[in-house]
């Protein structure tokens, strides 16, 4: 067991979330709206390159068949 008594460790506790918290407090923070044209903007100008979007051409596709399976 620890030697120290736990009001101690929520003491410790504390100072690390006070500390946390003024970090994230002295971050610069865009604006929202900046913030969503920033990301339409992106993912227009990349929709082309997009597999998910543009599909992947047969002839790119390692997963394609080679052979049409036939069963006799």
């Amino acid at each position: 067991m620890s030697s120290k008594p736990h009001g101690s460790n929520n003491i410790v506790h504390a100072r690390r979330m006070v500390q946390q918290l003024r970090i994230e407090a002295s971050l610069e923070r865009i604006k929202i709206s900046k913030a969503s044209v920033d990301l339409m903007n992106y993912c227009n100008e990349h929709a082309r390159n997009d597999p998910l979007l543009m599909g992947i051409p047969a002839s790119d596709n390692p997963f394609k068949d080679k052979k049409p399976c036939t069963i006799l």
